[in-house]
Protein backbone atom coordinates (compact mmCIF):
# COMPACT_ATOMS: atom_id res chain seq x y z
CA UNK A 1 0.00 0.00 0.00
CA UNK A 2 1.27 3.42 -0.97
CA UNK A 3 1.21 5.96 1.94
CA UNK A 4 2.19 9.10 2.97
CA UNK A 5 4.24 10.21 6.01
CA UNK A 6 1.55 12.42 7.19
CA UNK A 7 -1.09 9.59 6.93
CA UNK A 8 1.01 7.50 9.70
CA UNK A 9 1.99 10.52 11.95
CA UNK A 10 0.05 13.04 14.04
CA UNK A 11 3.33 16.10 14.12
CA UNK A 12 6.16 16.36 11.94
CA UNK A 13 8.27 19.49 12.35
CA UNK A 14 11.99 20.58 11.93
CA UNK A 15 13.73 23.15 14.11
CA UNK A 16 17.21 24.59 14.88
CA UNK A 17 19.63 22.12 16.68
CA UNK A 18 22.51 24.37 17.51
CA UNK A 19 23.48 27.13 14.33
CA UNK A 20 24.92 24.35 12.09
CA UNK A 21 22.15 21.24 12.12
CA UNK A 22 18.52 20.55 11.79
CA UNK A 23 16.46 18.11 13.29
CA UNK A 24 13.21 16.81 12.14
CA UNK A 25 10.79 15.09 14.44
CA UNK A 26 8.26 12.91 13.50
CA UNK A 27 5.68 11.67 16.03
CA UNK A 28 3.31 8.58 15.47
CA UNK A 29 0.18 8.18 16.18
CA UNK A 30 -0.03 4.97 17.40
CA UNK A 31 2.81 2.16 18.54
CA UNK A 32 1.80 -0.21 15.64
CA UNK A 33 2.96 2.71 13.46
CA UNK A 34 6.33 3.53 15.07
CA UNK A 35 6.80 0.12 15.24
CA UNK A 36 6.34 -0.86 11.60
CA UNK A 37 8.36 2.28 10.59
CA UNK A 38 11.21 1.48 12.61
CA UNK A 39 11.05 -2.49 11.54
CA UNK A 40 10.81 -1.81 8.04
CA UNK A 41 13.42 1.34 8.48
CA UNK A 42 11.64 3.42 6.08
CA UNK A 43 13.40 6.47 7.01
CA UNK A 44 16.70 6.12 6.10
CA UNK A 45 20.13 8.54 5.22
CA UNK A 46 19.22 7.82 1.39
CA UNK A 47 15.64 8.78 1.86
CA UNK A 48 16.37 11.93 4.14
CA UNK A 49 19.30 13.01 1.48
CA UNK A 50 17.22 13.07 -1.45
CA UNK A 51 14.38 14.63 0.09
CA UNK A 52 16.51 17.09 0.74
CA UNK A 53 19.25 17.52 -1.75
CA UNK A 54 21.88 16.93 0.35
CA UNK A 55 24.87 14.07 0.45
CA UNK A 56 24.30 10.99 2.84
CA UNK A 57 27.14 12.20 5.08
CA UNK A 58 24.91 15.32 5.72
CA UNK A 59 22.41 13.22 7.68
CA UNK A 60 23.78 13.07 10.89
CA UNK A 61 21.81 10.53 12.43
CA UNK A 62 18.45 8.94 12.83
CA UNK A 63 16.90 8.29 16.58
CA UNK A 64 14.29 6.21 17.58
CA UNK A 65 12.34 7.04 20.95
CA UNK A 66 9.92 4.38 21.30
CA UNK A 67 8.56 6.15 24.41
CA UNK A 68 7.52 9.51 22.72
CA UNK A 69 6.79 7.29 19.59
CA UNK A 70 8.95 9.53 17.61
CA UNK A 71 11.77 9.60 15.02
CA UNK A 72 14.06 12.61 15.36
CA UNK A 73 16.48 12.72 11.96
CA UNK A 74 19.26 15.38 12.47
CA UNK A 75 21.24 16.78 9.57
CA UNK A 76 23.87 19.59 8.59
CA UNK A 77 21.97 22.56 8.16
CA UNK A 78 23.62 24.06 4.28
CA UNK A 79 24.03 27.51 6.01
CA UNK A 80 24.86 28.49 9.53
CA UNK A 81 21.73 30.08 10.96
CA UNK A 82 21.35 33.46 10.52
CA UNK A 83 24.08 33.81 7.57
CA UNK A 84 23.87 35.39 5.14
CA UNK A 85 21.47 33.80 2.73
CA UNK A 86 19.78 31.62 4.59
CA UNK A 87 16.30 31.82 4.77
CA UNK A 88 14.84 29.99 7.61
CA UNK A 89 16.68 31.31 10.87
CA UNK A 90 14.94 29.13 13.34
CA UNK A 91 14.82 26.33 10.57
CA UNK A 92 10.85 25.92 11.50
CA UNK A 93 10.02 25.92 7.76
CA UNK A 94 11.88 22.66 7.11
CA UNK A 95 9.55 19.79 7.65
CA UNK A 96 7.52 20.05 3.76
CA UNK A 97 9.36 17.88 1.90
CA UNK A 98 8.58 15.61 4.81
CA UNK A 99 4.98 15.89 4.48
CA UNK A 100 4.57 14.60 0.88
CA UNK A 101 7.20 11.46 1.26
CA UNK A 102 5.48 9.07 0.10
CA UNK A 103 6.67 5.36 0.69
CA UNK A 104 5.15 1.15 0.33
CA UNK A 105 4.47 -0.67 3.12
CA UNK A 106 1.88 -3.56 4.19
CA UNK A 107 -0.42 -2.60 6.73
CA UNK A 108 -1.28 -6.27 7.64
CA UNK A 109 2.32 -5.60 9.54
CA UNK A 110 1.21 -3.40 11.89
CA UNK A 111 1.13 -5.07 15.55
CA UNK A 112 3.16 -7.66 14.60
CA UNK A 113 6.69 -7.75 17.73
CA UNK A 114 9.71 -5.92 16.42
CA UNK A 115 12.61 -7.78 16.16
Amino acid sequence: MTLRLRDLAWVIRSKNAGPFELTFDVLFKDAESFNLMRQKQVIRAEIIAGLYGISEEDVLGIYYFPNALAIKVTVARPLASGSWGERDVYGAQQHAPLLDYTFELDLQDKGKEVN
